[in-house]
């Protein structure tokens, strides 16, 4: 895997804004193509069992070094300007490579 992880819990939902306008539903591929572009070398998995609320796992180099929030700045950014509207909510737990392989040798 890359080097390093993350969880994500993203929401998007189709419902009228104060508008009246209409938020696309998100479909798990795309949230997975818009994170893995925004990362060299990453390894993407988004899943969601609605098409409302996803995880997330991202593995990327990207993360070594950076604290928890720059971590979720990034991921922000590869997402621009659906926070907010198509993707109402975004929980993330962001993970370096050593950090990740932690993780997978206590499985």
């Amino acid at each position: 895997m890359g080097s390093a992880a993350f969880c994500i819990t993203l929401r998007a939902q189709l419902a009228e804004d104060r508008y009246g306008s209409r938020a696309k539903i998100m479909e798990p591929q795309e949230i997975e193509e818009l994170i893995r572009a925004g990362f060299a070398d990453a390894e993407v998995q988004v899943q969601s069992d609605d098409n409302t609320h996803y995880g997330a796992l991202v593995v990327a180099s990207e993360f070594e070094g950076k604290r928890p929030l720059a971590r979720h700045q990034l991921i922000y950014k590869t997402l621009g300007s659906l926070m907010g509207n198509e993707i109402h909510a975004l929980s993330i737990n962001a993970l370096t490579p050593d950090e990740w392989r932690a993780r997978q040798s206590k499985d």
